[in-house]
């Protein structure tokens, strides 16, 4: 997945950054940087657990932890 993918999917699924860690389970810097383009001196690869995180929010699944 990449940044710009990641970003969209975050749009897409109505979160904010501070939403999106809360249910990945990591900081909002992290997600801002999964977000970043990968020339960016502080980016980072959307790492495979987001990934498949992300894919299951897509397909509707909604963690207990979901902001309502």
């Amino acid at each position: 997945m990449t940044p710009a993918e990641f970003k969209s999917n975050r749009t897409a699924l109505g979160l904010s950054v501070n939403q999106m860690a809360l249910v990945l389970g990591c900081s909002s810097v992290h997600v801002r940087r999964m977000e970043m383009t990968s020339g960016a001196e502080t980016s980072r690869s959307v790492n495979p657990q987001c990934e498949r995180l992300v894919q299951a929010y897509l397909d509707g699944y909604r963690p207990a932890n979901w902001p309502e």
